[in-house]
């Protein structure tokens, strides 16, 4: 039986450097190859447009965070899907955007810190070390596991093909796709 509605939301968490954005990126592309209307609202691209001169206290960092569950329930109006990497630290964001999103399907992208450190693409991390940063979630800012995800990838022991067909089979399972046939 499909869903009465034809969009998800696909919350992806994690520490910086865990795979988020990788992985939301190889959904994305797999949903593009069968026409399935989405938006990635990534949080580093949006929060440069939503909130260009917030600086990362807790309030402004849920403040954002609060603007882009906005949108998602915009695009959600138009039947779009939307695939959200966002660091999204604590559970009460999470809780909140889960009450606010309908057919919300959280992603955990678990990964140890000392991974996310070796692999630092924003170089988040080394700033951190540098004294140049004093609010990393991991480090000074306590990250809180999802408390009941409904998938969860660990990008330091699986491969990006294993954990792009973890979820869309997921989402398949969910009735939000049919069968999914990924070519390897």
């Amino acid at each position: 039986m499909k869903n009465n509605l034809n969009y998800f939301n696909l919350w992806f968490t994690g520490l910086s450097g865990s795979g988020k954005t990788t992985s939301s990126l190889k959904v994305s592309d797999y949903l593009n190859s069968i026409s399935k209307a989405h938006e990635v609202l990534d949080g580093d691209v949006y929060r440069a447009i939503l909130s260009p001169n917030a600086n990362y206290s807790e309030k402004e960092r849920d403040a954002f965070r609060k603007k882009i569950i906005y949108l998602a329930r915009i695009l959600n109006k138009h039947g779009i899907s939307c695939i959200i990497p966002l660091l999204s630290s604590s559970q009460s964001i999470r809780d909140l955007a889960r009450q606010e999103l309908q057919n919300f399907v959280e992603v955990y992208v678990k990964c140890p810190v000392e991974v996310c450190i070796q692999r630092d693409p924003k170089g988040l991390y080394h700033r951190r070390k540098m004294g140049l940063e004093t609010s990393v979630v991991g480090i000074d800012i306590p990250y809180e596991e999802p408390a009941s995800p409904e998938i969860v990838i660990e990008t330091n022991s699986q491969s990006l093909d294993t954990t792009v067909k973890i979820i869309l089979d997921k989402l398949s399972r969910l009735n939000y796709l049919d069968k999914v046939f990924i070519d390897k």
